[in-house]
């Protein structure tokens, strides 16, 4: 502007001083043009400049489009780049500032501004957008008139024009990576098919893995893997039926007899396992002699970690099956356990053996009490009959359990102390007399008490009013009021 006003003051001067010739004239007016040409090409990178500004702190910017009319003229010829949405709302601007809602695109040729006092960008027509409205409105004789307006197609393409894109080429490109993403249900159905015919039931594994144990040319470390992953199978009541009917189970009990601890180890942790709650499994082991192997390796010297896994083979083959635990009295197993619990190596296992005796009884005690319905079924009075015969408690009295289960009460383990007081409790209607004469009893029983109301107390300053240590109070409590009774 400042290089304007000089030209023009120049050629005012000339005026004054010497007459203007047509050679002049038509130089000063191409000075003109080119002024303003520049003058214009100027404020157009200006506002390039700041709309890109705008772009980079705003995914939702205005993005000014140069268009020929807009490098001659001056004028901004602007769209709403909104991502790639198809959907956008073409606003409609008037010849007054209005403001621009984020989403909307605006016609060519109009005018944006952001509003730095709001923060707002603001739309309005151009110049010659103007003169149109207010030749329609004296035509129509309406005061508003709309601009001409984009769709999302329009919007679209030029964002890929100006990107440099073919439209087609990008739709042809986005296809085909969205096929790739894909496969056609043709090949999926193949690579199921495939993938079928590599899969293996569990029952084709176990199969498998009892060929391998069985193998002569097997190493002791094969078999021994080979049992850890029958283990880990045979939980599922299934798999375990599946390994007896097919003669599985009966390579395991041999392996009971192996000269190698790791297998009998290994083959006890299997049976556990196979064993538990299953009384199919438990019916097979009972028939073929499982019983009487287990209590021979709990009866002869063997390592602690052996006497573990098969008195939990045991465990398993005697909980909720009478005629297991029938077997177990008439083989002398209440013995084999008893000579465990008096040995000085038998401490770790003692909780254990004393949890067997404590679920055998309540066992019995739990199905007379529900034998008391008024409608049983067949099932339930054949076990009513089986429990019948197993006479368990006489013979702990018998065998001297009466005095053996009290020692658990000097263990400094909380919990021992507690299937201990349950043990005492279920074993108080054939123990009750001797329990009276046990002095030593008595006064582990006081001191217990005194110590366990100090925990109570305890529990109840840090707010836990039925904690643990109340639980075994009540037993105590009990125990004492059972023992006092005529």
């Amino acid at each position: 502007m400042l290089r304007h006003l000089s030209v023009k003051t120049i050629v005012t001067q000339s005026f004054l001083k010497v007459r203007p010739t047509a050679s002049m004239l038509i130089e000063c007016r191409r000075r003109r043009q080119s002024t303003r040409q520049k003058v214009a090409l100027v404020l157009l990178v200006f506002s390039c400049q700041f709309v890109h500004v705008l772009n980079e702190k705003s995914p939702s910017a205005l993005t000014v489009v140069e268009s020929p009319e807009a490098s001659l003229e001056g004028e901004e010829d602007t769209h709403v780049e909104e991502g790639d949405s198809e959907d956008l709302d073409v606003f409609h601007p008037t010849d007054k500032w209005k403001t621009l809602k984020s989403g909307h695109g605006v016609p060519r040729g109009s005018h944006v501004r952001l509003n730095l006092q709001t923060g707002q960008r603001e739309v309005k027509l151009g110049e010659h957008q103007t003169l149109k409205y207010q030749i329609a409105g004296q035509r129509q004789g309406k005061e508003n008139t709309q601009g001409p307006s984009v769709n999302a197609e329009e919007l679209k393409a030029l964002k890929n024009i100006k990107e440099g894109v073919d439209p087609k080429t990008s739709d042809k490109e986005e296809k085909e990576a969205l096929r790739a993403q894909f496969h056609p249900m043709d090949e999926l159905k193949k690579d199921m098919v495939k993938l079928d015919m590599l899969m293996e039931s569990d029952f084709q594994i176990m199969s498998r893995l009892v060929s391998q144990f069985n193998s002569s040319n097997a190493t002791v470390e094969e078999k021994v893997k080979a049992l850890h992953d029958l283990e880990y199978l045979v939980h599922k009541v299934d798999n375990a039926q599946n390994l007896a009917s097919r003669g599985g189970l009966k390579l395991v009990v041999d392996a009971l007899n192996s000269t190698d601890y790791r297998l009998q180890e290994s083959a006890s942790f299997v049976l556990g396992s196979a064993l538990s709650s299953n009384p199919v499994v438990q019916v097979e082991a009972v028939e073929s002699g499982t019983l009487q192997r287990l209590l021979m390796l709990l009866a002869t010297p063997r390592p602690m970690s052996i006497k573990k896994r098969a008195l939990f083979a045991v465990a398993s083959l005697l909980r909720h099956c009478p005629f297991a635990q029938s077997h177990f009295l008439k083989l002398g197993g209440l013995q084999v356990l008893g000579d465990i619990f008096r040995s000085s190596g038998g401490g770790a296992l003692r909780v254990r053996i004393v949890t067997i005796l404590y679920d055998m009884i309540n066992e019995k005690e739990l199905i007379s009490q529900t034998g008391l319905d008024p409608i049983p079924d067949a099932s339930h009075n054949e076990r009513l009959r089986q429990y019948a015969q197993v006479s368990l408690q006489p013979l702990l009295a018998e065998q001297g359990w009466c005095s053996l289960v009290p020692e658990l009460l000097t263990s400094p383990e909380h919990d021992w102390k507690e299937k201990a007081l349950r043990t005492i409790l279920a074993m108080m209607p054939h123990c009750q007399t001797q329990y009276r004469k046990d002095y030593a009893l008595s006064s582990s029983l006081s001191a217990l008490q005194e110590q366990y109301q100090e925990l109570v107390l305890t529990e109840q300053v840090l707010g836990d009013e039925d904690g643990y240590f109340g639980e075994i109070l009540a037993l105590l409590e009990t125990v004492v009021l059972k023992l006092k009774r005529v």
